[in-house]
């Protein structure tokens, strides 16, 4: 068995069979990070290896206490790790340690896993690209000169190399997926209030995001979405949550995928990311699902000014502290002061207006579910950029007007709650960069989602197909 090529459920099945024990695949991860880690840069704050072989060792000794148990994971940096330093990439928190798991992570621990470390994000998590000035960029493992994307950038790095093989992420604007479709691996977000989030500040207007799961296979990303769901009675807006992974073989029969394409032209896109996602539904097809071509079904202005809107009044409302202390204001980077500032300048009436335009279209989303049971868009407008470049400032010609514009195809799921999973279509571009495509449900569809993803995965294989080469 090659322990770090080996998805976590067969791993899991391994390990609890005694074929294998948690020392040897903690060995397997430490020498697999230290081959592969200092190019990419995907997982920082790593924990004593001595500490975490004492634990592999102690997990061999006991009992099991879930499926995860023996195997190593590395916790997004923005998520709180008893005993490791959470600074979401900002000299501000530089030293911070936390004192407890989010809840998240507690569940992840409470089946069996064995934190080793903390994966790179942007700084405080924001943009698609991630790089912060505590930690450095994350590189792309196919192309160490591009950007692994973000904020899960090192979550999908470090499963596209084999130093991880499940990883946790969370979702404002795409995190868990163009981090996925770029590093060719899966990212679920799942329906709001299906993971809950942590219960601090307002719990009840502000649902724009997520935490969920990643994985080299929709099977692991199903077991990691059933662990990490569940209610938490501190939270009013909690969803049901089915096991997904019982569900994985289910009747695809009469599937109908409705697919947006650009959005009648709407989305600016770079050369060649619309033919390979239309080519895999093409191949979904074949497969026996059906796929229709459909325009485009809500005015893009009006949702972009919504989404704009109410993520800079939930940014505000988390970060205003860090503002209003001036002597840290002066060491927030542009894209958090821009965030902030638009955020605290909203009335009510701005923020009512905003989620007036949202309910809209989660109404016109409603009906287009009626006929289709999947919508589907490209998980990125453009290819792995350069990883020196803060954010791209033009897609094809067309100017981007904010930091995050680059990533306006993410909103349409984001928006609404609705759960969306990218999965790997290929490679293209005129570099043979990795992309994926986004397939979106209704709330609550996202075992439907896991077994179109399980489908499409028995079917092409792709992270296995084209693993990424250590750089030399």
């Amino acid at each position: 068995m090659e322990i770090c090529e080996t998805d976590a459920l067969v791993l899991s099945a391994a390990l609890a069979a005694g074929e294998v024990s948690a020392v040897e695949v903690m060995q397997a991860t430490l020498a697999r990070i230290a081959t592969w880690n200092g190019a990419v840069n995907a997982i920082v704050s790593l924990c004593d290896d001595d500490a975490v072989m004492a634990e592999a060792a102690e997990a061999d000794k006991t009992p099991s206490k879930g499926w995860l148990h023996g195997i190593p994971i590395a916790i997004k940096e923005t998520g709180n790790a008893k005993g490791l330093q959470t600074c979401k990439g900002s000299p501000l928190l530089l030293g911070q340690v936390a004192e407890h798991d989010d809840i998240a992570v507690g569940r992840l621990r409470a089946a069996g896993a064995i934190v080793i470390g903390k994966t790179n994000v942007p700084e405080f998590g924001l943009g698609s690209h991630s790089v912060n000035p505590v930690f450095g960029a994350t590189r792309n493992p196919y192309d160490t000169s591009r950007s692994a994307g973000g904020s899960s950038g090192g979550a999908g790095v470090a499963l596209a190399t084999g130093m991880t093989c499940v990883a946790d992420g969370s979702d404002i604007m795409g995190s868990l997926r163009n981090p996925a479709a770029w590093n060719n691996v899966y990212g679920l977000r799942p329906s709001h209030g299906v993971v809950p989030s942590e219960p601090r500040g307002d719990t009840f207007l502000q649902e724009i995001a997520t935490n969920g799961p990643m994985a080299r296979s929709p099977r692991d990303l199903a077991a990691m979405l059933d662990t990490m769901a569940g209610p938490d009675p501190r939270q009013p807006n909690v969803a049901a949550h089915a096991p997904s992974l019982p569900q994985m073989h289910g009747d695809l029969t009469g599937l109908r995928i409705a697919w947006l394409g650009d959005w009648g032209g709407a989305f600016a896109m770079e050369p060649g990311v619309i033919d390979l996602c239309a080519a895999a539904l093409t191949s979904m097809e074949a497969q026996g699902q059906r796929v229709d071509v459909l325009s485009a079904p809500f005015d893009l202005d009006a949702m972009w000014r919504s989404w704009i809107t109410l993520r800079s009044f939930f940014l505000a409302g988390h970060m205003s502290p860090l503002y209003a202390d001036e002597r840290m204001r002066g060491q927030l980077n542009a894209n958090v002061l821009w965030e902030i500032e638009k955020g605290l300048s909203l009335r009510a009436m701005d923020v009512h207006k905003a989620s007036v335009v949202r309910s809209d279209w989660f109404k016109t989303a409603a009906t287009l579910f009626e006929t289709y049971d999947v919508l589907a868009l490209p998980s990125a407008q453009m290819w792995p950029f350069d990883v020196t470049l803060d954010w791209p400032r033009e897609i094809n010609g067309v100017q981007m007007d904010t930091y995050h514009r680059w990533m306006e195809v993410v909103v349409p799921a984001s928006l609404i709650g609705l759960p969306a999973i990218s999965v790997p279509v290929g490679f293209g571009g005129p570099d043979d960069l990795p992309m994926g495509l986004q397939l979106i449900g209704r709330r609550g569809a996202d075992a439907k989602l896991l077994q179109l993803a399980e489908r499409w995965h028995q079917a092409t294989h792709w992270p296995r197909m084209r693993s990424p080469k250590v750089p030399t």
